[in-house]
């Protein structure tokens, strides 16, 4: 999709778990030698939730920052999306949870929910710039509240010591008249063939909790790191040039790229396409991979630290379980 829409962030938030898990705790948990997460994984620190910490705890946190951010009130959104791969509970989806959290139950305002595992704040920019598009919503508030903590199988522990905890929150509004905020650029697309690498195969219908067959495992987090990464190096080259011509073969006009904090070797694989290493954002180190919460949560942070200024383009991409991939191209 080239077409270019005048959609701009009006206000960012984070909010993330009180308690710091370092290696040295995981690695004791696990039996594993000293250095190897880091080694493995490039993860030094994560969050994890304590009692009392949920879904919508955390993302109503992470969204009254950002109404205060944007200088807006509560009467002033008109939508609200939870794009998170992970949930508080079945049903109902997450977005009324959050709409409760913040003491709206009985605002009226409209709630969905976008969920695409790690690209979903990525499918929600898409979605919501089309609802801005049509005049239908003027603010739209997406949370993206990821706790991965309570699944990990630590019998898998590169996948288990690599994830952690976190929510953020970010307004979406149309530009006004005479500034520079637009995306330029949205494209997805989906390999299904992948699915089986990444999985909770429990949780639905073909593994229900009463079945006697489905077991305490089907209830944890399976990935195939490998497969994954094979399957992302093979279309993630065309994919980008379809994204955007030319990017294989260096940043051009970008100022910075926001990926999804997958792995460390995922990481290293885009300076393949002749990108900075300088302008690729990263917060995996002391955050972990936080699902759907890892694009946003690098985002605000390029932001607050002043690597991303208003007319400055950046460009958001990622993989998720499916196995899809999403970028997105714009002007903050």
């Amino acid at each position: 999709m080239t077409q270019v829409f005048p959609v701009k962030i009006l206000g960012i938030g984070t909010a993330e778990p009180r308690r710091i898990v370092t290696n040295d705790e995981l690695e004791a948990l696990c039996g594993l030698s000293e250095g190897w997460i880091w080694r493995k994984n490039g993860v030094r620190e994560r969050r994890w939730i304590e009692e009392g910490e949920t879904n919508s705890s955390l993302g109503a946190a992470a969204s009254l920052q950002a109404l205060d951010d944007a200088g807006l009130q509560w009467e002033d959104i008109d939508l609200i999306v939870n794009a998170s791969g992970t949930s508080e509970q079945f049903i109902p989806d997450g977005a009324p949870l959050i709409q409760r959290e913040l003491g709206l139950g009985t605002s009226g305002i409209p709630c969905m929910s976008i969920h695409t595992t790690c690209l979903s704040f990525l499918f929600a920019m898409q979605v919501c710039t089309g609802l801005l598009e049509t005049g239908l919503y003027q603010r739209i508030l997406v949370v993206t509240a990821e706790i991965s903590s309570v699944g990990m199988n630590f019998q898998q522990p590169q996948s288990s010591t690599l994830f952690g905890d976190a929510a953020t929150a970010v307004i979406f509004g149309q530009t006004p008249e005479g500034e520079s905020s637009v995306i330029e650029a949205m494209r997805f697309e989906t390999y299904g063939e992948g699915a089986p690498h990444t999985e909770v195969r429990g949780g639905g219908c073909r593994r229900h909790p009463n079945d006697e067959r489905t077991t305490p495992e089907d209830n944890l987090f399976h990935m195939d790191g490998p497969a994954v990464l094979g399957m992302a190096a093979q279309y993630a080259g065309p994919f980008l040039e379809r994204l955007r011509p030319g990017l294989t073969q260096g940043l051009g006009d970008v100022d910075i790229v926001v990926p999804h904090q997958a792995s460390k070797v995922a990481l290293q694989v885009l300076e393949h396409f002749h990108w900075p290493a300088s302008q690729i954002m990263k917060t995996l180190e002391t955050r972990g991979n936080c699902i759907a919460a890892s694009i946003p949560l690098t985002l605000i942070e390029s932001i607050r630290d002043g690597k991303l200024k208003r007319g400055q383009r950046c460009l958001a991409v990622g993989t998720g379980a499916g196995l899809s991939l999403g970028g997105v191209m714009f002007v903050y």
